[in-house]
C-alpha cells in the first residue's frame, strides 16, 4: 500500500509523540549548538533535581511560554516565566538556542525576530553554555571559568527564591491564574529609599506596606554592597505575589510556615474593577450590583475581576423610553478612594430637557442681578457683587508646577502690588474630600510618622506629584494658633532650604497643610540610627550643615520678614532626594522688626535640649536664640549623638563632653566613629569650634548666621576661642554637693516650659 508525503509526515509526527521521553533533554545545561525544542518536550534539570525548565501552557489557554517550575509537584508551580510578554503559539516549532552573538534566543518556526533573549553584549561566543542550577537560578555563563553572565534571578516574575538579591527589580503579578503575562499588581522595596516592602497597584497607588527594616524583617537581611548600593537578601524564604494582588511567603527554617499580606482581600487595591462590589466570599469574593453583570465571565472565572461590571441597561437619558432611573441601597459597602455619591435630584437633572434649565435658571439670574445692583447703589459702588467664599481645589487634579504660578498672577495686579509695594502669596484652598483621596483615606500604609501637630501622610495627585499631608490632631498640644501662624507665614519664604508650603485644607474642625514631598523624610531618621548614620558620610553631612545655616540666615536677614524659628532641631530639618536639607515646622516662629533686637513670651515652648538658657530661664527669645539650636544641632551632626542622650555618661551632655574635649585638645574624638576618619579633619575640627561659639551663654557671645556662614565658607579667617558652653556645670556641682537641688539652681524663674517633642 503507498503512503503519500502527508500520511508520512503524520505518522512520523505520531511516532515522535509517543516516544517523546526518548528524545528529552534532560541534562542540567545547554551548549551551542544545542536547543530546546517544544515539540519533542525538552527540557533542562537541576543537578538535584529540584526545578526544571521547558515549555508549558495553562489551562484551555494555547499560549506557550519558557520557564521554570519546581520538578515533581503535579501542577507545576511556575517561578519564573522568560515569554511572559510575548507568547508562543506554535508549539512544533517553537526552541531554545544560540544565536550567533552567544546569546540565548526563543524563536518559533522560520522567524528572525526572537521572542524572547538574554540580550547581551560581546559575549564569549565560543565558550558559552546555559544552566539550570539547584537554586532555580537559570544563568548564562562561561565555560571556561564558569562566570555568570546573565541571571534569572536578575529578571524576577513573580517569584522571589531563595537567595535573590532584592534590589530595584519588582516582583509582577500573572494577569490571571492562567496567564503569566504581566498584571496589575506589583511588589518591591519603597523607590523613595525607605527600607520597606510595598505592595502597590498599576505602579501608582501603593495600598499595602511593611514595617521599616533595621538589620532584618521576617527572614530577610539588609546588606550593602562594594557599589554602595542597598539590597535585601532573602536566603529562608520564598516570595511570591498573586495575581489577586496578595504576596506570600514561606519561611524555610520554619517548617514551610506561611505568611500573606494584606490578610484581607477587602485590602487589595481596586480588585473587584469598576462598580464591582468585594463580598468576602472565599471562592468568588467579587460580585455585581442589581442591574450590572461581570464585563467578562472567563476573567471572573481565572481570578481576574480588574474588567469590572457593566451596566445591563443604559440610563434613562440614554434611552428615553421613560422609564425613570433609581438608586439601589447596598449596606454596609465602603465607598472607593475619589467617590462622589450623587444625589438623586442631581443625576435626574442631568436628563432633564433644555426648556426646563430655562424655565428654572432664567428667574434666578434675574433675582441675583436685581440683588447685585441693590446692594452695589446703596453702598455708593463701595461693593462689588462677587463670591464670598472661596473655591477649593481639586488636590487629585491640581498640578503644582504651573497652577500655583497662575492663582498668584491673576491675584497679585499691577494695582495691588503697587499698593502692598511687595506681592503676596496665595495658598490654594484644598478640598478635604480630595485630600483624602491623595492619600488613600488616610490609610496607615501612607503614613510618614507623626510630631506634635499631628499624624503626616504621603499623598498623590493623578499626575504623579507627590505631596506631605500634615493633619492637625485634636489632641495636639499645638493649636489653631500654630496653624494659622504656619500657614501664613511660611507661605511668604520662598528658599531652597524652606520647606516648601503647597496649600491648606479647613472644613469644620479639620485643619490640613499640604507640603512638598521629601522621600528621604527627617535628618534624625538617620543620624541616630545605629544602621542608618552609615549612610550620612562627612560630605552629607557637612552639605547639610551649610544648608542649615543658608536657611537660617534667609530667615534671620534675607527674607522679607525676620524670622525667628524657635524650634531647630533633627526631626524638624526634611532631606529631599539628593539629600538637601530643608527647615520644615513653622509653628513656633515668630516675626521679629528688622530693630527688634529680642523678645518676650510667657508661654515657653520648644524642645528639651535645643533651647537657649535666655529662653528657658527667662522667656527672651531673638535670632541668638535660633544660633544656640544650631550649634547643638552642628555637634549632634558632627557627634551623631543626642545632646540629651549622656544620662549614664560622666558628661551632663554633648555640649559637656565637647567642651571637655575641646580643653583637652582631642575635638577630633567627637566625631562620629561610625562613618570613620574624613580626608579633611581640618573641617571637621573647625565646624566643632563654630558649635562650640553657637552654644555659648551669653547671647551676645554668639556669631550670627552671618558671622556663621561667613566662617564657614572662608577656611582660612580667624576663629574665635570658644567659652565655657551653657548647661555644662549642673552635674559637676550635684557630685560635689549631693544635697543640691539641680532642678532649683538649674532655673532662675518659674515660667513653665511647655516642651512639644515632634516625631
Amino acid at each position: 500500500m503507498a503512503i503519500d508525503t502527508n500520511e508520512a509526515f503524520l505518522l512520523i509526527l505520531v511516532l515522535l509523540l509517543l516516544f517523546r521521553e526518548c528524545f528529552t533533554v534532560v541534562d542540567d545545561t545547554l551548549s551551542m549548538g544545542e536547543s530546546l525544542s517544544a515539540l519533542t518536550v525538552d527540557r533542562l534539570s537541576s543537578q538535584n533535581d529540584k526545578f526544571e525548565l521547558g515549555y508549558f501552557k495553562r489551562g484551555t489557554s494555547s499560549k506557550i511560554y519558557l520557564g521554570i517550575w519546581y520538578k515533581g509537584i503535579e501542577d507545576k508551580r511556575i517561578v519564573w516565566v522568560a515569554n511572559r510578554e510575548n507568547h508562543l503559539s506554535d508549539q512544533y516549532t517553537a526552541r531554545l538556542e544560540f544565536s550567533n552573538d552567544g546569546n540565548l534566543v526563543l524563536l518559533q518556526a522560520s522567524s528572525k525576530i526572537p521572542f524572547w533573549s538574554t540580550n547581551l553584549t560581546h559575549l564569549p561566543s565560543n565558550s558559552i553554555e546555559a544552566a539550570l542550577l539547584d537554586d532555580g537560578n537559570f544563568v548564562l555563563r562561561d565555560r571556561s571559568n564558569l562566570s555568570i553572565l546573565w541571571e534569572s534571578f536578575n529578571h524576577p516574575t513573580d517569584t522571589w527564591l531563595p537567595g535573590v538579591k532584592v534590589g530595584t527589580n519588582q516582583l509582577i503579578s500573572w494577569k490571571n491564574s492562567e496567564d503569566p503575562s504581566p498584571g496589575v499588581f506589583s511588589f518591591g522595596l519603597d523607590p523613595n529609599g525607605v527600607v520597606q516592602f510595598i505592595l502597590e497597584w498599576n505602579n501608582s497607588h501603593v495600598y499595602w506596606s511593611s514595617e521599616v527594616f533595621n538589620n532584618s524583617y521576617l527572614f530577610c537581611k539588609i546588606n550593602i554592597n562594594l557599589e554602595n548600593e542597598t539590597y535585601i537578601n532573602c536566603p529562608n524564604l520564598i516570595l511570591s505575589i498573586s495575581s489577586i494582588g496578595q504576596i506570600m511567603g514561606i519561611g524555610l527554617q520554619l517548617g514551610n510556615e506561611s505568611w500573606t499580606q494584606p490578610r484581607s482581600l477587602s485590602n487589595v487595591y481596586a480588585l473587584c474593577g469598576a462598580f464591582g462590589i468585594y463580598n468576602n466570599n472565599s471562592s468568588n469574593p467579587c460580585d455585581c450590583p442589581k442591574g450590572f453583570e461581570p464585563f467578562s465571565d472567563t476573567e471572573t472565572r481565572l481570578n481576574d475581576w480588574s474588567g469590572g461590571c457593566l451596566r445591563k441597561h443604559p440610563l434613562q437619558c440614554e434611552n428615553r423610553i421613560g422609564q425613570k432611573d433609581w438608586f439601589l441601597k447596598i449596606s454596609n459597602a465602603i465607598l472607593p478612594v475619589n467617590s462622589k455619591a450623587y444625589s438623586q435630584l442631581s443625576a435626574r437633572r442631568s436628563c432633564k430637557k433644555w426648556e426646563v434649565w430655562v424655565i428654572v435658571a432664567l428667574p434666578i439670574l434675574v433675582i441675583v442681578l436685581i440683588l447685585c445692583l441693590s446692594v452695589g447703589f446703596s453702598s455708593k459702588g463701595k461693593l462689588k457683587c462677587k463670591g464670598d467664599v472661596a473655591s477649593s481645589y481639586d488636590l487629585l487634579l491640581f498640578d503644582f508646577s504651573t497652577e500655583l504660578h497662575a492663582i498668584n498672577d491673576k491675584t497679585n495686579t499691577k494695582d495691588n502690588a503697587t499698593k502692598s509695594g511687595k506681592k503676596d502669596v496665595e495658598l490654594p484652598q484644598f478640598s478635604y474630600e480630595s485630600v483624602s483621596a491623595a492619600t488613600n483615606n488616610f490609610s496607615n500604609a501612607n503614613k510618614l510618622g507623626e510630631g506634635g501637630f499631628g499624624p503626616v501622610y504621603k499623598g498623590k495627585s493623578l499626575n504623579g506629584q507627590e505631596i506631605a499631608v500634615k493633619i492637625l490632631s485634636k489632641s495636639s498640644t499645638q493649636g489653631l494658633d500654630e496653624f494659622m501662624n504656619e500657614t501664613t507665614l511660611i507661605a511668604k519664604l520662598q528658599h531652597g532650604n524652606l520647606v516648601r508650603l503647597l496649600g491648606s485644607c479647613m472644613e469644620g474642625d479639620k485643619k490640613i497643610l499640604i507640603y512638598e514631598y521629601m522621600p528621604n523624610k527627617s535628618l534624625d531618621f538617620y543620624l541616630f540610627d545605629p544602621t542608618k548614620k552609615t549612610m550620612l558620610d562627612w560630605e552629607t553631612r557637612i552639605h547639610i550643615i551649610n544648608g542649615i545655616a543658608q536657611g537660617l540666615l534667609y530667615l534671620h536677614q534675607y527674607s522679607r520678614l525676620r524670622i525667628i524659628h524657635r524650634d531647630m532641631k533633627p526631626s524638624n530639618i526634611l532631606l529631599d532626594g539628593e539629600m538637601n536639607p530643608k527647615i520644615s515646622d513653622f509653628g513656633m516662629a515668630r516675626i521679629v522688626g528688622d530693630n527688634e533686637a529680642q523678645a518676650n513670651t510667657n508661654k515657653v515652648v520648644g524642645t528639651y535640649g535645643y533651647m537657649s538658657p535666655e529662653y528657658v530661664m527667662e522667656g527672651l527669645y531673638s535670632i541668638k536664640s535660633d544660633v544656640f539650636s544650631f550649634g547643638v544641632l552642628l555637634l549632634e551632626i558632627v557627634s551623631g549623638e543626642k545632646n540629651t542622650g549622656f544620662y549614664n555618661r560622666e558628661s551632663l551632655n554633648l555640649l559637656s563632653h565637647a567642651w571637655e574635649l575641646w580643653k583637652d585638645e582631642q575635638s577630633l574624638e567627637l566625631m562620629d566613629s561610625m562613618i570613620g576618619r574624613p580626608s579633611c579633619e581640618s573641617t571637621i575640627v573647625r565646624l566643632i569650634n563654630i558649635g562650640l561659639l553657637c552654644v555659648e551663654e551669653s547671647p551676645s557671645d554668639r556669631p550670627t548666621m552671618f558671622d556663621v556662614v561667613s566662617m564657614m565658607s572662608n577656611e582660612h579667617a580667624h576663629l574665635p576661642i570658644p567659652n565655657q558652653p551653657a548647661f555644662t556645670t549642673c552635674r559637676n556641682l550635684m557630685h560635689s554637693n549631693p544635697k543640691i537641688n539641680c532642678a532649683e539652681n538649674c532655673s532662675i524663674n518659674s515660667v513653665t516650659i511647655s516642651v512639644m517633642e515632634a516625631r
